[in-house]
């Protein structure tokens, strides 16, 4: 069953009324099932998995109190194993030990993916400490043009199962059930249509503790028609896939009248999702859309709220910061820069990493979880527009807003300057003149500028390498540099 809830005076609200009977717990011994004897490392995850269960149901205080004294842990021991923070914690007039809850975190110099990119060596530790060996490398996409590889180790791995499975017992999925993924593969692997790939469970780490259904996959760079086939004839409860993929999907499900009458829940990876994709998805298929916020190189940052849209970060793994401009603290309502510390990597730590994103602060969670809140995660800057002032903004240019005008099937907006855009479709057939002055004319009036607008007609579009895809893409460098970041 479920690992036990440690907080009997919140019964109701922790998710231990699992509905599949195969939520037994793994057994190291054939012989006893009941109850079942884990393995060393299914225990330690079984502990650490329990005082989650704890700690989600905390004040807001105790939190940040716990939080601060393991962030003051780490900070002792990078003054003595790396030079490159020493230096920045002098700096930001951090010299001692105790927990920093103070003004003086704040100027702590920001870390950005250059820098990090270009001080790998000077921010791995040559010594880790006991049951933080390396096992390897967390190596991002390089959407943003500039790769990163970070150290991973056994404890990340740990964590990352654990939040991983903190995520499923949250939405209180029905692990017997089968799941489908719809994602990208390395090379060698075997998941093209029509067949796709046959798993026996759903994989790790549902599978490090607990028997489940049979889980299924499909490369996500098969056309959306092609997808939905697929779906159609396995039927799966879950599916898991990317946020981008999914719209498409569910485009096309109520344009051909496709259903899929098996699904239980979407579950999203890797993209922004917003209030317009999940209306979408609710309109296709009906059923509970559950994202999901996480780096390669950090690990899970935040969950969705199992009762609410908006989302917990996960502060037992990460302290997170929201920043605007100058570098200052973002309040509830107020969007900012999204900046990551690692509080458990030894081997490779994170200090203020600004990891590229924009996110929303929001007001504390009726649900009663004392961890953090955010109501949107608003994606990376080279998503934002940027205009001739300077200002950046948000574009808001959703397929249904093509499609209202022209045979549009895929799109994707870029910006080659401060006055060029250019506007990539794929269409069912060529587009009228008036047809495209009706897209440029509502393009502008979305955009609130008056851009150069020129159009091209790809084939497709193709996704990044990770099966990603972007709607919109900036190459303007825009002027981001808070007080106290290093230039670049």
């Amino acid at each position: 069953m479920h690992p036990p809830s440690a907080s009997e005076a919140r019964p109701a609200r922790s998710p231990v009324n699992h509905p599949s009977a195969a939520l037994r717990l793994a057994s190291a011994s054939p012989q006893h099932l009941f109850p079942a004897l884990p393995d060393k490392s299914t225990a330690l995850l079984l502990a650490v998995l329990q005082q989650l269960e704890q700690s989600q149901w905390w004040a807001a205080e105790r939190v940040r109190e716990q939080q601060s004294a393991q962030l003051a842990t780490l900070l002792e021991f990078v003054r003595d194993a790396l030079p490159f923070y020493r230096q920045r914690l002098a700096e930001a007039g951090m010299t001692g030990t105790k927990a920093p809850v103070s003004a003086s975190w704040e100027r702590v110099p920001i870390l950005t993916r250059q820098q990090l990119q270009a001080n790998v060596q000077a921010l791995k530790v040559r010594k880790p400490p006991p049951g933080h060996r390396q096992l390897g490398l967390a190596e991002t996409s390089g959407s943003t043009g500039t790769p990163i590889r970070v150290a991973t180790t056994e404890t990340t791995r740990l964590l990352w199962n654990a939040f991983a499975l903190r995520d499923h017992y949250w939405h209180r999925r029905d692990l017997g059930a089968s799941l489908a993924a719809i994602r990208h593969f390395a090379a060698g692997v075997d998941a093209a249509y029509p067949q796709g790939l046959d798993l026996p469970d759903w994989g790790s780490p549902v599978n490090l503790l607990h028997a489940s259904g049979p889980g299924m996959a499909l490369d996500i760079h098969t056309d959306p028609r092609r997808q939905l086939e697929w779906l159609s004839r396995m039927n799966p409860a879950y599916l898991i896939t990317f946020p981008s993929n999914a719209a498409a999907l569910a485009r096309t499900s109520l344009a051909e009248g496709v259903a899929l009458p098996g699904l239980r829940e979407v579950r999203l990876v890797s993209e922004a999702v917003d209030d317009e994709l999940r209306a979408i998805l609710q309109a296709a298929w009906g059923v509970p859309v559950v994202d999901t916020y996480s780096a390669q190189e950090a690990g899970s940052l935040a969950l969705q709220c199992p009762e609410h849209a908006h989302y917990h970060v996960q502060s037992e793994n990460v302290l997170l910061e929201v920043v605007d401009a100058q570098g200052r603290a973002c309040g509830p309502g107020e969007t900012g820069r999204v900046l990551v510390t690692t509080l458990h990597n030894f081997a490779m730590p994170l200090l203020r990493y600004e990891i590229g994103d924009y996110a929303e602060v929001g007001p504390p969670c009726p649900c009663g979880r004392g961890l953090p809140v955010l109501s949107r995660i608003l994606g990376r800057v080279r998503n934002m527009l940027v205009l001739p002032n300077g200002e950046q903004r948000w574009p808001s240019l959703a397929a249904t807003f093509y499609r209202e005008v022209a045979p549009v099937v895929q799109h994707q907006l870029v910006q080659h300057d401060l006055h060029n855009l250019e506007a990539r479709l794929v269409v069912e057939r060529a587009l009228s003149s008036e047809e495209e002055e009706g897209l440029r004319a509502m393009i502008v009036e979305r955009l609130g500028h008056p851009f150069a607008i020129r159009f091209s007609y790809p084939a497709s579009i193709e996704r990044s390498p990770s099966g990603k895809y972007e709607e919109f893409v900036s190459k303007v460098q825009a002027v981001t540099d808070a007080p106290g970041q290093d230039p670049q």
